[in-house]
């Protein structure tokens, strides 16, 4: 009774260690660097159609036509030394 569990572990093993063996490896490849073009960046041009869109959508490379309140305030030093 022992000698067939022993014999049937070790026969798992035999087999498991021939398919790893034996199973092809995957090629991978160098990776390369992204480039700009890569990307999908809004843009901001004129003359260019606003997609009206109800619901959840992905839109690729958007026209933005507000970006909210902005506003420059300058950058004021305070103390330090002198």
């Amino acid at each position: 009774m022992v000698w067939t569990f022993i014999a049937r572990l070790v026969l798992g093993l035999v087999l498991s260690a021939i398919s790893y063996a034996l199973s092809p490896r995957p090629k991978v490849e160098k990776p390369q660097a992204a480039g700009l073009d890569d990307f999908t960046l809004p843009t901001a041009e004129e003359g260019r159609p606003i997609p009206v869109v109800f619901g959840t959508v992905l839109i690729t490379g958007p026209n933005v036509v507000w970006a909210g309140d902005l506003r420059v305030d300058p950058i004021q030093k305070k103390g330090g030394k002198k």
